[in-house]
């Protein structure tokens, strides 16, 4: 995604297939049935997708979706019809779809539509589907013990689902909290088919140290709705989570730790000021500057990967500038919502063909956008400056981010950092960039979260 699209970077979430949507029905077709493949490059990584098209016993389409790297399959698509050489896929309930031309027996050309975006999407037919290969994930049977454990955050009043490694003998163990990142993730923090929880836990573990990992609100077997809290709110839940581990006889409460990735960085901290026998703080791409100052950069950085001209990007920023003063600082959203939706149509106007032909300029589209950013989340992740939390942190901090990571500017956040740890008088801690890592502590595939 190129930079002159600056209000995708504010408004669009990571781009994900996994909502449900009910039944299929469509037209009588032939030569369309089968397994199709295609390979849909998203803001920040890749994402294969797949359409499996049957026909039923009465002549009619029906299909069904996966979106393998994020480990989803079966969803449901809600209209498939092919006439003409043209297949059309909707999922109304994401206002997502599919369009494309059959182009031969093996290739559709066209284009995934979502969220007032168009991602070009061919697709080529295969046999069978090929599962990636995750060399760095643990196999079963594991060298320790793994438990499936539930406990209550009373505070926001909803039940936590989690996993609790720990070593086979030793035992009380030192532990610690895997927080996850922004939007609602599993306890394994899965994302583009990467599962950095699992593979963190698993090292941990091996090494003596107790692991638990929950969760979010809403996602698996925990309760609530991720999307409808704060940051702030959901700092709640890894409170508990470091609660709960110590009522676990096997863990030595002196020693328990947090370990935050991404979001999980600004929310390790507000916690440790919480709960003051924190052992120890681990940030993992985690954040010094204000939200604000975080989507600023990024979009910079983001721009810059791709080619974007400094005159671009110095157009750009001077509207984007102008959107997030007023998320911030409009109190009423009516009146706010009314003032962004001209910057939003400015910012479109000023798109590459490209871009131009990408997004949806649409007063629907619009709309979506306008409506997202003034999610109490969005707008609370603006606002929050992490500094203040960091410089009360008197616990030994580790702080590591990836150089090639364009979603937390790792110079500047680091630096943030160390600036606030050393004005609170913190005398233990480590802040250091990791070479050739990106956003997920990988050497590859750009991903954004």
């Amino acid at each position: 995604m190129s930079k002159t699209r600056l209000f995708a970077r504010i408004v669009l979430p990571v781009f994900c297939l996994l909502l449900l949507a009910p039944g299929c029905k469509g037209s009588t077709a032939k030569g369309v049935e089968g397994l199709w493949q295609g390979t849909l490059k998203v803001p920040g990584g890749e994402l294969r997708i797949v359409f499996h098209i049957n026909k039923a016993a009465n002549g009619k389409l029906t299909a069904t979706l996966d979106s393998p790297d994020q480990g989803a399959r079966g969803i449901a698509v809600e209209e498939c019809t092919f006439r003409n050489g043209k297949l059309s896929l909707a999922v109304k309930t994401i206002s997502g779809g599919y369009e494309g031309t059959m182009k031969n027996d093996s290739a559709i050309e066209g284009a995934w539509k979502q969220s007032g975006m168009s991602l070009p999407l061919d697709l080529k037919r295969i046999q069978k589907l090929e599962e990636a290969r995750r060399p760095q994930e643990p196999k079963k049977p594991y060298p320790y013990k793994e438990e499936e454990v539930a406990f209550e955050n009373k505070a926001a009043g909803i039940t936590l689902g989690g996993t609790l490694t720990m070593p086979d003998t030793g035992s009380p163990f030192p532990a610690v909290v895997l927080i996850t990142g922004s939007g609602p993730e599993n306890r394994d923090e899965e994302v583009f088919g990467h599962r950095p929880f699992l593979v963190l836990a698993d090292y941990l573990t091996r090494q003596g140290i107790a692991v638990l990992r929950c969760d979010d609100r809403g996602v698996g077997k925990s309760g609530g709705d991720s999307r409808a809290a704060t940051t702030v709110e959901l700092a709640t839940d890894a409170l508990a989570e470091f609660e709960y581990l110590k009522t676990r006889k096997e863990i030595d409460p002196e020693h328990i730790g947090l370990l935050g990735h991404s979001e999980g960085g600004v929310i390790a901290p507000i916690v440790a000021n919480e709960a003051h026998d924190v052992a120890f703080v681990v940030l993992m791409a985690g954040t010094g500057l204000p939200g604000d100052s975080i989507i600023m950069l990024q979009s910079q950085l983001v721009a810059k990967a791709e080619g974007a001209a400094d005159s671009t990007l110095a157009k750009n920023a001077v509207v984007e500038r102008k959107m997030l003063d007023i998320v911030k600082t409009e109190p009423d959203t009516a009146g706010a919502a009314a003032k962004l939706r001209p910057l939003l149509k400015q910012a479109m106007a000023q798109m590459s063909p490209n871009d131009s032909q990408a997004m949806n300029s649409s007063d629907q589209a619009i709309e979506q956008q306008v409506k997202q950013v003034f999610s109490p989340w969005f707008r609370y992740f603006l606002s929050y400056d992490p500094r203040p939390a960091l410089m009360k942190l008197k616990q030994p901090v580790l702080a590591i981010v990836g150089s090639k990571d364009v979603q937390v500017a790792p110079k500047e956040n680091l630096a943030a950092i160390e600036a606030a740890l050393k004005a609170g008088g913190n005398k233990d801690f480590l802040v250091k960039e990791l070479p050739g890592l990106n956003h997920l502590f990988l050497a590859h595939v750009r991903a954004r979260r």
